[in-house]
Protein backbone atom coordinates (compact mmCIF):
# COMPACT_ATOMS: atom_id res chain seq x y z
CA UNK A 1 0.00 0.00 0.00
CA UNK A 2 1.12 3.64 -1.04
CA UNK A 3 1.29 5.95 1.39
CA UNK A 4 -1.33 8.15 -0.31
CA UNK A 5 -3.34 5.63 -0.31
CA UNK A 6 -3.25 4.77 3.41
CA UNK A 7 -3.74 8.21 4.08
CA UNK A 8 -6.53 8.75 2.06
CA UNK A 9 -8.03 5.80 3.62
CA UNK A 10 -7.03 6.84 7.08
CA UNK A 11 -9.01 10.35 6.68
CA UNK A 12 -11.93 8.50 5.32
CA UNK A 13 -12.03 6.17 8.19
CA UNK A 14 -11.75 8.89 10.87
CA UNK A 15 -14.67 10.89 8.82
CA UNK A 16 -16.94 7.79 9.17
CA UNK A 17 -16.40 6.82 12.71
CA UNK A 18 -16.64 10.82 13.62
CA UNK A 19 -20.10 10.50 11.69
CA UNK A 20 -21.22 7.60 13.20
CA UNK A 21 -20.14 8.68 17.03
CA UNK A 22 -21.80 12.24 16.37
CA UNK A 23 -24.96 10.55 15.22
CA UNK A 24 -25.24 7.80 17.23
CA UNK A 25 -26.67 9.38 20.24
CA UNK A 26 -29.81 10.73 18.14
CA UNK A 27 -30.10 7.19 16.13
CA UNK A 28 -33.36 5.11 16.79
CA UNK A 29 -32.22 1.81 18.69
CA UNK A 30 -32.98 -0.24 15.60
CA UNK A 31 -31.81 0.75 11.87
CA UNK A 32 -32.09 -0.49 8.65
CA UNK A 33 -29.42 -2.46 7.18
CA UNK A 34 -30.99 -4.32 4.30
CA UNK A 35 -33.08 -3.34 1.52
CA UNK A 36 -35.28 -5.16 -0.91
CA UNK A 37 -35.24 -4.53 -5.21
CA UNK A 38 -38.00 -1.92 -4.63
CA UNK A 39 -35.91 -0.02 -1.95
CA UNK A 40 -37.93 -0.97 0.65
CA UNK A 41 -36.24 -1.73 4.26
CA UNK A 42 -36.55 -5.65 4.76
CA UNK A 43 -33.98 -6.23 7.61
CA UNK A 44 -33.26 -4.38 10.61
CA UNK A 45 -30.12 -4.22 13.20
CA UNK A 46 -29.28 -2.47 16.15
CA UNK A 47 -27.73 0.79 15.67
CA UNK A 48 -24.20 -0.33 16.93
CA UNK A 49 -23.76 -2.45 14.16
CA UNK A 50 -23.38 1.02 12.23
CA UNK A 51 -20.25 0.88 13.28
CA UNK A 52 -19.38 -2.81 12.41
CA UNK A 53 -21.17 -2.38 8.70
CA UNK A 54 -19.37 1.26 8.28
CA UNK A 55 -15.36 2.01 10.14
CA UNK A 56 -15.54 -1.81 10.25
CA UNK A 57 -15.43 -2.60 7.23
CA UNK A 58 -13.18 -0.07 5.96
CA UNK A 59 -10.91 -1.23 8.39
CA UNK A 60 -11.72 -4.63 6.63
CA UNK A 61 -10.64 -3.37 3.11
CA UNK A 62 -7.69 -1.50 4.05
CA UNK A 63 -6.42 -4.72 5.67
CA UNK A 64 -6.68 -6.66 2.28
CA UNK A 65 -5.27 -3.73 0.46
CA UNK A 66 -2.56 -4.14 2.70
CA UNK A 67 -2.04 -7.86 3.04
CA UNK A 68 -3.20 -9.74 -0.29
CA UNK A 69 0.44 -9.02 -1.83
CA UNK A 70 1.87 -10.71 1.20
CA UNK A 71 -0.74 -13.45 0.25
CA UNK A 72 -0.34 -14.23 -2.74
CA UNK A 73 1.45 -16.99 -3.77
CA UNK A 74 4.40 -16.95 -6.49
CA UNK A 75 3.33 -16.89 -9.90
CA UNK A 76 -0.03 -15.14 -8.88
CA UNK A 77 1.24 -12.17 -7.28
CA UNK A 78 -1.14 -9.24 -7.24
CA UNK A 79 2.29 -7.44 -7.53
CA UNK A 80 2.00 -7.93 -11.51
CA UNK A 81 -0.67 -5.65 -11.55
CA UNK A 82 0.25 -3.09 -8.90
CA UNK A 83 -0.93 0.35 -10.19
CA UNK A 84 -4.40 -1.13 -10.87
CA UNK A 85 -4.42 -3.35 -8.16
CA UNK A 86 -4.54 -0.49 -6.07
CA UNK A 87 -7.03 1.35 -7.93
CA UNK A 88 -9.22 -1.37 -7.58
CA UNK A 89 -9.09 -1.57 -4.06
CA UNK A 90 -9.52 2.19 -3.63
CA UNK A 91 -12.82 1.83 -5.55
CA UNK A 92 -13.92 -0.65 -3.45
CA UNK A 93 -13.00 1.23 -0.34
CA UNK A 94 -14.86 4.00 -1.45
CA UNK A 95 -17.96 2.31 -2.22
CA UNK A 96 -18.13 0.65 1.14
CA UNK A 97 -17.78 4.15 2.11
CA UNK A 98 -20.38 5.66 0.01
CA UNK A 99 -22.67 2.47 1.51
CA UNK A 100 -22.31 3.92 4.83
CA UNK A 101 -23.27 7.02 4.33
CA UNK A 102 -26.29 6.20 2.94
CA UNK A 103 -26.85 4.08 5.62
CA UNK A 104 -26.11 7.05 8.20
CA UNK A 105 -28.43 9.49 6.37
CA UNK A 106 -31.51 7.05 6.41
CA UNK A 107 -30.73 5.77 9.86
CA UNK A 108 -31.18 9.39 10.55
CA UNK A 109 -34.04 10.09 9.10
CA UNK A 110 -33.82 11.83 6.07
CA UNK A 111 -36.06 10.13 2.91
CA UNK A 112 -34.14 8.37 0.38
CA UNK A 113 -34.51 4.96 -2.03
CA UNK A 114 -31.73 3.16 -0.25
CA UNK A 115 -32.45 0.46 -3.29
CA UNK A 116 -31.19 2.86 -5.90
CA UNK A 117 -29.02 4.57 -4.16
CA UNK A 118 -27.02 1.42 -3.12
CA UNK A 119 -27.58 -0.26 -6.58
CA UNK A 120 -26.90 2.36 -8.47
CA UNK A 121 -23.87 2.65 -6.14
CA UNK A 122 -22.58 -0.87 -7.46
CA UNK A 123 -23.24 -0.54 -10.86
CA UNK A 124 -20.57 3.01 -11.32
CA UNK A 125 -18.40 0.48 -8.98
CA UNK A 126 -18.74 -1.97 -12.02
CA UNK A 127 -17.81 0.70 -14.48
CA UNK A 128 -14.70 1.54 -13.38
CA UNK A 129 -13.49 -1.29 -12.23
CA UNK A 130 -14.19 -2.68 -15.79
CA UNK A 131 -11.52 -0.24 -17.25
CA UNK A 132 -9.12 -2.18 -15.02
CA UNK A 133 -9.61 -5.53 -15.39
CA UNK A 134 -8.01 -5.68 -18.84
CA UNK A 135 -4.35 -4.96 -16.93
CA UNK A 136 -5.41 -7.52 -14.27
CA UNK A 137 -3.16 -10.73 -13.94
CA UNK A 138 -3.42 -14.19 -12.77
CA UNK A 139 -4.53 -13.90 -9.57
CA UNK A 140 -6.52 -15.80 -6.33
CA UNK A 141 -8.16 -12.18 -5.56
CA UNK A 142 -9.38 -10.20 -7.82
CA UNK A 143 -10.96 -11.00 -11.35
CA UNK A 144 -12.82 -13.45 -12.71
CA UNK A 145 -11.65 -16.99 -10.81
CA UNK A 146 -12.92 -19.40 -12.46
CA UNK A 147 -10.82 -22.90 -12.91
CA UNK A 148 -10.22 -21.87 -16.35
CA UNK A 149 -8.99 -18.72 -16.14
CA UNK A 150 -6.74 -19.81 -13.37
CA UNK A 151 -5.64 -22.99 -15.31
CA UNK A 152 -4.33 -21.00 -18.32
CA UNK A 153 -3.00 -17.48 -18.92
CA UNK A 154 -4.33 -17.15 -22.29
CA UNK A 155 -8.00 -17.35 -20.92
CA UNK A 156 -7.71 -15.48 -18.08
CA UNK A 157 -6.09 -12.68 -20.06
CA UNK A 158 -8.93 -13.13 -22.46
CA UNK A 159 -11.69 -13.52 -20.83
CA UNK A 160 -11.02 -10.03 -18.86
CA UNK A 161 -10.72 -8.25 -22.40
CA UNK A 162 -14.53 -9.67 -22.73
CA UNK A 163 -15.28 -8.73 -18.60
CA UNK A 164 -14.19 -5.44 -19.26
CA UNK A 165 -16.80 -5.05 -21.98
CA UNK A 166 -19.16 -6.76 -20.28
CA UNK A 167 -19.01 -5.08 -16.68
CA UNK A 168 -18.38 -1.51 -18.36
CA UNK A 169 -21.88 -2.23 -19.97
CA UNK A 170 -23.60 -4.00 -17.61
CA UNK A 171 -22.88 -1.45 -14.86
CA UNK A 172 -23.89 1.66 -17.35
CA UNK A 173 -26.75 0.15 -18.27
CA UNK A 174 -27.96 -0.72 -14.39
CA UNK A 175 -26.84 2.69 -13.40
CA UNK A 176 -29.66 4.28 -15.88
CA UNK A 177 -32.08 2.14 -15.30
CA UNK A 178 -31.00 3.02 -11.43
CA UNK A 179 -31.72 6.73 -12.53
CA UNK A 180 -35.19 6.45 -14.43
CA UNK A 181 -36.13 3.72 -11.69
CA UNK A 182 -36.68 0.72 -13.10
CA UNK A 183 -36.49 -1.47 -9.83
CA UNK A 184 -34.84 -4.89 -10.55
CA UNK A 185 -33.63 -4.38 -13.73
CA UNK A 186 -30.10 -3.33 -12.54
CA UNK A 187 -30.21 -6.43 -10.51
CA UNK A 188 -30.03 -8.25 -13.72
CA UNK A 189 -28.24 -5.94 -15.57
CA UNK A 190 -25.27 -6.78 -12.90
CA UNK A 191 -26.05 -10.75 -13.11
CA UNK A 192 -26.14 -10.65 -16.64
CA UNK A 193 -22.69 -8.64 -17.12
CA UNK A 194 -20.90 -10.93 -14.19
CA UNK A 195 -22.00 -14.16 -15.86
CA UNK A 196 -21.66 -13.82 -19.14
CA UNK A 197 -17.18 -13.84 -18.60
CA UNK A 198 -17.85 -16.83 -16.44
CA UNK A 199 -19.32 -18.50 -19.55
CA UNK A 200 -16.89 -17.42 -22.05
CA UNK A 201 -13.74 -18.45 -19.75
CA UNK A 202 -15.71 -22.03 -20.38
CA UNK A 203 -16.22 -21.94 -23.53
CA UNK A 204 -12.77 -20.32 -24.75
CA UNK A 205 -11.09 -22.86 -22.68
CA UNK A 206 -12.52 -26.20 -24.63
CA UNK A 207 -11.96 -24.47 -27.76
CA UNK A 208 -8.26 -24.08 -26.86
CA UNK A 209 -8.58 -27.61 -25.61
CA UNK A 210 -10.11 -29.04 -28.53
CA UNK A 211 -7.68 -27.64 -31.14
CA UNK A 212 -4.75 -28.79 -28.70
CA UNK A 213 -3.44 -24.96 -27.88
CA UNK A 214 -4.25 -25.51 -24.17
CA UNK A 215 0.01 -25.34 -23.72
CA UNK A 216 1.33 -26.17 -20.29
CA UNK A 217 -1.65 -25.65 -17.81
CA UNK A 218 0.80 -23.42 -15.55
CA UNK A 219 2.33 -20.99 -17.92
CA UNK A 220 -0.48 -21.07 -20.45
CA UNK A 221 0.75 -19.67 -23.23
CA UNK A 222 0.94 -16.21 -24.13
CA UNK A 223 -1.73 -13.77 -24.56
CA UNK A 224 -3.50 -13.37 -27.82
Amino acid sequence: MTRKLFVFQFLVLAAAVAATAILYPHLAERVATHWGLHGQPNGYSSKATLFLFGPGLLVFTMLLTALLPWLSPRHFEVDTFRMAYRRIMAYLFVMFAYFDAVMLWLASGHAVNAGRAIVGGVCLFLVLIGNLLGKVRRNFYIGVRTPWTIANERVWNSTHRFAAKTLVAAGALGLLFSIVGLAGWPVYAILAGALAPVIYSLVYYKQLERRGELGNGAAGGAAE
